[in-house]
């Protein structure tokens, strides 16, 4: 297990995530690989929980959601609602800014196909809970996805059953702060449709009215 005393990029808590930036490393020595850690506004107050890097994303790059198709809906969508000084992200060094925004993921690691085990989530989940005791700024979260759902309840000691996730709920937590759902802004989602243009907007609406 971590502890408080381990940096997050050189957290080798999970034998199997740290076994596969190894290898990534031999055989990809430009990539970052290295657990990645949260980008944009300190004192934001908007926080963005995705479920982990993608291998040629932020796995490569550094950056959460760069590099890669996920960050595609994402960064124009922010930039869009005014969080980002760019509608692209393609680089840690692009000069990209967010502006009360900031981004993390329930997973700092690159995992094996894109999918995390339970306990590596669970294992991962100390480095969440600590980004959100330090930013009690950040009134407003965005979980992509059920498994960034479950990760804010468990980072915040919150019961799975009190707030179910669907797309585009709103739930109101005891902290006074405010958690919304989407589906992730995957690749698989986007082109299936499951999440539209449109639809994720309307999800940064909601959030601007909260803000």
């Amino acid at each position: 297990m971590p502890t408080a005393a381990t940096p997050l990029t050189e957290c080798r808590a999970c034998p199997r995530l740290a076994g596969f930036l190894a290898d990534c490393r031999a055989a990809q020595p430009d990539f970052f690989a290295r657990p990645v850690p949260p980008f944009g506004d300190p004192e934001a107050r908007l926080l963005i929980v995705g479920l982990a890097p993608g291998y040629n994303g932020a796995n490569r790059t550094g950056r959460p959601f760069t590099g890669d198709f996920a960050g595609v809906l994402l960064y124009s969508t922010l930039h869009r609602y005014g969080f980002a000084s760019r509608p692209e992200s393609v680089s840690a060094d692009d000069g990209l800014r967010l502006e009360g925004c900031r981004i993390t993921n329930a997973v700092k690691c690159v995992p094996p196909e894109n999918k995390p085990e339970t306990v590596e989530i669970r294992t991962c989940n100390r480095y969440l809970t600590e980004e959100l005791a330090a930013a009690p700024e950040a009134r407003v979260i965005l979980a992509l996805g059920l498994v960034a759902h479950n990760a804010v309840l468990q980072a915040l000691t919150l019961q799975r059953s009190a707030c179910k996730f669907a797309h585009g709920a709103r739930h109101a937590l005891p902290d006074g702060r405010i958690l919304h759902d989407s589906y992730h802004c995957s690749r698989y989602n986007t082109q299936t449709g499951r999440l539209t243009e449109r639809a994720f907007h309307a999800v940064f609406d909601a959030i601007r009215s909260d803000l």
